[in-house]
């Protein structure tokens, strides 16, 4: 799928500060060191456009990206960058305020029509991550679950650690397929742009 258009539009502190022309919108959320940034840029193939950083957690704010797909009529949403939860340096107090935006955003965003949460296929889905799993099924947003850095194994593991990961998630999301996706090879992006577009026109 083309993306005709990319770009970077607004960070934003809170709620009132997001766009307020009624775009359709895409979340996308997950642990700090889960490769967030370079899954928006592999998504998106725009070099640089969501910052990447070899300091996990940096990302403290809400980021909206303007796309625009190549369809018939074209469809034109954001795709938001929420902040990454779990940095295991951050303090008691940033940890609590990131989960309230997060918590925030889910919960009175009327233009939020879905949300990629994104897990490492090398470990366990955390705490956090089932927490957040959680907070979703009590607001009933349609779920993409991605599993990133596939590339990091070989595929003769790649299906055995889905599993796992798969048999660590919450109830709520047992039902839930999980896309496998790599940044570096392309692995899954042509997939969870069809999921996006499924949502989104659905």
């Amino acid at each position: 799928m083309k993306i005709v258009k990319a770009e970077f539009v607004k960070s934003c502190v809170e709620l009132s500060d997001c766009p307020k022309d009624d775009l359709p919108e895409i979340a996308v959320v997950g642990r700090s060191n889960v490769g967030k940034s370079s899954l928006l840029n592999c998504l998106l193939q725009r070099k640089g456009l969501a910052k990447t950083s070899s300091t996990p957690g940096k990302t403290r704010l809400i980021n909206f990206f303007r796309v625009a797909l190549g369809l018939n009529p074209p469809l034109t949403f954001y795709i938001v960058d929420l902040p990454g939860y779990g940095y295991a340096k951050a303090s008691m107090t940033q940890r609590e305020e990131w989960g309230g935006m997060v918590e925030d955003f889910l919960a009175h965003r009327p233009s939020l029509r879905g949300l990629v949460v994104l897990l490492d296929i090398r470990r366990e889905p955390s705490p956090l991550d089932e927490q957040l799993l959680l907070w979703i099924q009590s607001y009933k947003i349609p779920v993409i679950l991605v599993a990133t850095k596939s590339d990091q194994l070989p595929r003769s593991r790649q299906s055995a650690a889905l599993q796992h990961v798969h048999a660590s998630l919450p109830p709520s999301a047992e039902n839930q397929g999980i896309l496998l996706f790599s940044s570096k090879t392309g692995q899954g992006r042509e997939d969870l742009i069809g999921k996006i577009i499924q949502i989104l026109q659905g």
